[in-house]
């Protein structure tokens, strides 16, 4: 196999480790490895009555995903229906469909909880283009499928993306009236297990009392007060609960919090642990990140809640009653940066690979090597001869038949000569046979490197260098590649269609 072709083939599997990493199994990663449900490693569940399936029978297992906020025309100004636009909605949509099937749904969770913010200009669609969204939050989320109504409760909260805040809903009651119609009251209260969770319409809290928009809201939460207090309670609103500049968010937090002068987001992607004091003692308030990867936060996020399913003991504190973890999922825009600079590396690596491979590159400095090192011992074996020649002279001695014959002696004291050339003197014959031997020597060398050099490349198969023109190479060179690529891209595309289509068609 051609040096060329050894590399089309690393690079090919290179390309579908990285699809198969970036387009299924690092969705596999928080149910496989990063994330479990808090109450399977909490200190309070450390005995707890198992019910046969691998989970405690005392805690609900509940997932919590907030601020899916699909994208529509009014999030990237784009024209509607334009390709650009359904570029982008494609691939936020494939992202969000592939962390709830591959990511959340495998935890089993009983209870899902959506904590508001499911479109992006939810309050400035028309009701064509609002249903049209609705289809696309239903088809991410599996709304319209059995497994999801029959084996899983769901349970909505409004978000300002979704209805608007008071202002808003007192000039268009029409839109608070399609989400009502779709997904219920915008206040409710529901229980699951032995915990209270209370929905809050928190985009009116902040409005006149008086309205009818804020009233409503308010009244709710004065009789929810007023009731007896039966069950630990979680208070579910879209917007944050009220805390101080430079807040400390915890280490999940991506973004530093600002002094702000003027607020332009209703509400914060961004992960988010504060504890509030109040009459009754500290309260945490989770803010849970954006489970998108296009609403500025790197680092998507879901929850995994765990609520008590049995009374609380006497001894036991209130906090145990719910156990959350955040759980992070794969972040898509690092992925696809890889998948740009694996790119550009296969483009550079097939364009700038030599013809003949590395092990001509190898083989070529092995021999330069041992030519210099052969040189060397030369120069030594040189120096030596020489300074045996300058301590010995040969004296010409005839013989009976008239042949004549050297005989080298030893000199008592050194011979002094004008130049290097061999020279008679009394007789005497001085002759230098080292330059001879040495140019033997260096040609033997050459010779050899030479021989190897024809033993790795036939000099049949490369061009005259006379006829080689840069252009040519230049032209060789980008249909070496062109063709190297198609041969990647065969076999990886189909890979990649079949992913998109395998995670996007329903099940």
């Amino acid at each position: 196999m051609k040096g060329h072709e050894k590399l089309t083939l690393l690079l090919c599997l290179i390309w579908t480790a990285t699809i198969l990493y970036g387009e299924m199994f690092s969705f596999y990663m928080p149910f496989l490895f990063s994330c479990s449900w808090p109450h399977l490693s909490s200190s309070s569940s450390s005995n707890p009555t198992m019910n046969g399936k691998g989970y405690a029978a005392d805690y609900v297992k509940v997932a919590v995903i907030a601020d899916p906020q699909i994208m529509d025309k009014t999030s990237l100004r784009l024209p509607s229906k334009s390709l650009a636009l359904e570029f982008v909605q494609f691939y936020t949509d494939l992202f969000m469909r592939r962390a709830f099937f591959s990511s959340i749904l495998p935890f089993k969770p009983e209870v899902i909880l959506f904590l508001g913010d499911y479109f992006d200009g939810g309050p400035y669609l028309s009701d064509d283009e609002w249903q049209e969204s609705l289809s696309r939050l239903k088809h991410m989320f599996g709304l319209n499928t059995e497994e999801i109504h029959s084996a899983v409760k769901v349970y909505h909260l409004p978000g300002n993306h979704d209805i608007g805040y008071a202002t808003l809903q007192s000039h268009k009651p029409e839109v608070v009236r399609r989400y009502e119609k779709e997904f219920g009251s915008r206040n409710y209260r529901f229980i699951v297990g032995k915990v209270e969770f209370v929905a809050v319409d928190a985009q009116t809290v902040d409005a006149n009392q008086e309205g009818s928009v804020a009233s409503a809201t308010w009244d709710f939460v004065s009789n929810v007060s007023s009731d007896r207090q039966l069950h630990p309670r979680v208070l579910l609103s879209h917007i944050p609960l009220y805390r101080r500049d430079w807040t400390d968010c915890g280490p999940h937090r991506g973004s530093p919090i600002i002094n702000q002068v003027i607020v332009l987001s209703g509400h914060d992607h961004d992960q988010c642990t504060v504890t509030h004091e109040s009459k009754g003692g500290p309260v945490t308030e989770h803010t849970l990140g954006t489970i998108s990867w296009q609403q500025g936060n790197l680092y998507p996020s879901f929850m995994l809640l765990s609520a008590r399913n049995s009374p609380l003991s006497d001894t036991s504190l209130p906090e145990e009653a719910v156990l959350t973890r955040l759980c992070f999922l794969p972040m898509q825009t690092h992925i696809y940066i890889w998948y740009i600079v694996l790119f550009v590396l296969t483009i550079l690596s097939l364009l700038l690979w030599p013809t003949s491979g590395l092990s001509f590159c190898y083989h070529r400095f092995d021999d330069m090597v041992e030519c210099v090192r052969k040189l060397i011992n030369i120069y030594r074996d040189e120096t030596k001869e020489k300074n045996e020649d300058e301590s010995c002279e040969y004296e010409m001695i005839w013989g009976a038949d008239g042949s004549m014959h050297l005989v080298k002696k030893v000199l008592t004291q050194p011979v002094t000569r004008t130049n290097d050339i061999g020279a008679v003197e009394r007789g005497n014959a001085v002759m230098r046979a080292t330059a001879k031997k040495s140019v033997n020597q260096l040609t033997e060398v050459c010779l050899s490197m030479e021989t190897n050099a024809d033993s790795e490349v036939d000099p049949k198969k490369l061009p005259p260098r006379a006829s080689k023109s840069k252009a040519k190479v230049v032209i060789k060179r980008f249909v070496r590649t062109f063709r190297m690529l198609i041969l990647i891209a065969a076999v990886n595309v189909p890979l990649y269609m079949m992913l998109l289509f395998k995670d996007w068609i329903d099940k």
